[in-house]
């Protein structure tokens, strides 16, 4: 019986209808292109036989053909009060049908009603990372309220609810899991092809896919919160927003077309009575002029190229608020960095230990890490960490634990007192040997941690935030490329020295207050020109909306994420390489195609004039050109 209704269901007539209209919809352009040629040719062919017929089909072949980008082009005169290219095209066939060259003006609407269609299926392409998106994000989730599981929508999760999400289901919301490990495939949020673990307290995603294990997960976000939604905004705002070469070409336009009509009105006139020649060639000229004169192609030149830019960095994990900053980064001569999270990976770790002569190491540190296992400073988690790494001999019982609060942590192992922390804290007599040791860690950058007992300094380690692997190589291709590198961090000198030498960059700047940073990032601006802000905190917040480019970490705080002009989904620094290559590479098609398009244009503006082209080579010539110029601007989908 189900396969039967199964079957009976594939054929549904009300399906296949919802179908035939998502593909009408979908390809509808093209489709109404490929009739108008086809009439277009059976009205050539029958123009011997029957020039009535002929005619009639040609009629028809303008209306199907054209009906679109006509309808366009007058509802927009009338919407912006200011003329368009597609008012041009429509006059131009019109002006050709009404003195008898119905062929021209048919070759005119099918080859300008297939770069429309051509120009939509751009669109449409950059438009399909927002419906991948869309189909990712999950409609309902798994509720527990009391034990019990409820299905719900997602639209009533509430920060604090806890759901449960089971093998191959996607993630409804953003949340930490409370309970359970699993593996998460997080590409359609960071890119990163292979999957993630997660335990508890990890932070998960929506539209992330949970392969392997049932997890239980606090809400820690609203489903219009989510940083999957944030990603949707993003690209809907990229897509939507013009760059200052497109809001240029479509002022230009305006007066361009206005400027083609008075001198297509003259032509018109002019030359019947200044070089002698009949009405019929006059007209004829005019309507030449009408085709070859129109910025077509010269329209088409910028927003496919955008767009395509920004639909494959999109695809990258580099998401763009609009193609003006796109645009810019091609331009850029400094980039400021924030340190923590950004040149560095945020979390610190163990590098050296040091302990006094007659002192076990393994030992000490595991005393140490028994301590530290208490307290979440970041400090204590990377020595637990370590140790983890270092030993599977289990913590040792720890009789009593105070946390001193900015000193460091106090215990006792078998009557004796045990410290960890800040020099004073440890060992109020001093120790000449560990001083020198600490002078030598502090002076690389190094954060020191003393370790002593009964007040007798035994060992110290030191920890840094170490800079991302990526760091260096994202530096030495800025800087051969001409942009100034600088370090803007809120850290002490000395540390912010050692980080700069070890990252690369040109300068730094250290102890920056968030308005010290605004501050330098407008001395940048005038010291050295477009400069871009790299950052992932709050702190970082008022420098990214002062840069030209600000560029935030995907992992960085909620407001340098809705600050910043440029997100980095998977905390790369190697995609700022990347997003500079693609704008130049942007930059370089949008001039190829603006001067392709403006040669071609003057080209057959003179030959006309020259009676050199008739109106089917110069309807070639100008569309041929409109679809070369958005053909090349696709190769950024690539």
């Amino acid at each position: 019986m189900d396969k039967a209704h199964s079957i009976v269901l594939n054929h549904d007539p009300r399906e296949k209808k919802v179908k035939r209209a998502s593909i009408l919809q979908e390809h509808g352009e093209l489709i109404a292109s490929l009739a108008s040629g086809v009439l277009l040719l059976v009205g050539w062919l029958l123009q011997s036989q029957s020039v009535v017929l002929s005619t009639i089909i040609f009629i028809a072949s303008f209306i199907i053909g054209g009906y679109a980008k006509a309808k366009e082009g007058i509802e927009e005169t009338f919407k912006e009060k200011s003329l368009n290219v597609e008012l041009l095209m429509f006059l131009a066939a019109i002006g050709s049908a009404l003195i008898g060259y119905w062929w021209e003006g048919g070759i005119l609407i099918f080859i300008f009603s297939l770069s429309g269609a051509l120009e939509t299926y751009t669109n449409n392409k950059s438009k399909k990372e927002i419906s991948a998106l869309f189909d990712l994000q999950p409609e309902t989730a798994t509720l527990l309220v009391d034990g019990m599981e409820k299905v719900v929508s997602v639209g009533e999760l509430e920060i604090g609810d806890r759901i449960i999400v089971k093998p191959g289901e996607r993630i409804p919301a953003d949340g930490e899991i409370i309970k359970g490990e699993t593996t998460i495939d997080e590409a359609a949020i960071t890119g990163e092809s292979l999957p993630v673990r997660k335990g508890l307290k990890d932070n998960i995603f929506a539209g992330t896919i949970n392969i392997n294990g049932s997890i239980v997960v606090e809400i820690t976000k609203k489903s219009t919160e989510t940083l999957f939604q944030k990603i949707i905004d993003l690209v809907q705002t990229a897509q939507s927003e013009k760059s200052p070469s497109q809001l240029f070409i479509e002022r230009f336009e305006d007066t361009y077309v206005k400027l083609v009509l008075l001198i297509v009105l003259l032509m018109m006139v002019i030359p019947h009575y200044l070089i002698g020649w009949n009405w019929t060639e006059t007209l004829y000229r005019a309507m030449v002029l009408l085709v070859v004169a129109s910025p077509c192609a010269l329209v088409a030149s910028i927003m496919p190229a955008t767009l395509s830019a920004i639909s494959n960095s999109a695809k990258k994990g580099i998401l763009f608020k609009g193609g003006v900053h796109l645009e810019r980064l091609s331009q850029l001569k400094a980039i400021a960095f924030d340190k923590t999270g950004t040149l560095t990976k945020g979390t610190p770790v163990v590098t050296d230990v040091y302990v006094k002569e007659g002192v076990n190491e393994a030992d000490l540190l595991r005393k140490v890490a028994s301590m530290e296992h208490f307290s979440n400073h970041p400090l204590a988690t990377a020595i637990v960490r370590h140790y983890n790494l270092q030993s599977d001999r289990p913590l040792l019982d720890v009789e009593t634990i105070e946390d001193v609060t900015g000193s460091g942590i106090l215990a006792r192992f078998d009557g004796d007192e045990w410290r960890v922390g800040t020099k004073d804290f440890a060992n109020q007599t001093g120790d000449e040997e560990a001083n020198k040791e600490s002078m030598v860690f502090k002076n690389a950058g190094k954060t020191v941690v003393y370790i002593s007992c009964n007040r007798e300094v035994l060992g110290i380690i030191a920890l840094k935030d170490t800079i991302r692997e990526e760091t260096k190589k994202t530096i030495q291709f800025l800087k051969s490329i001409g942009i100034k590198t600088i370090l803007l961090t809120g850290d002490n000198s000395v540390t912010a020295k050692a980080i700069a030498e070890e990252a690369g960059v040109d300068e730094f700047v250290a102890e920056c207050l968030p308005e010290e940073k605004l501050n330098h990032i407008r001395e940048f601006q005038q010291k050295y020109g477009l400069t871009a802000m790299v950052g992932d905190g709050i702190n970082d917040a008022p420098a990214l909306a002062m840069a030209d480019v600000g560029i935030a970490m995907g992992a960085g705080t909620d407001v340098a994420l809705e600050t910043a002009d440029v997100v980095l989904m998977k905390n790369d620094l190697g995609k700022i390489s990347q997003s500079i290559e693609l704008s130049k590479k942007m930059n370089r098609i949008v001039k190829q195609n603006v001067f392709f398009a403006i040669a071609v244009i003057v080209l057959l503006i003179i030959s006309n004039f020259f009676q050199a082209i008739n109106l089917p080579f110069g309807v070639v010539g100008h569309e041929g050109s409109t679809i070369l110029v958005i053909l090349n601007g696709l190769r950024l989908l690539k």
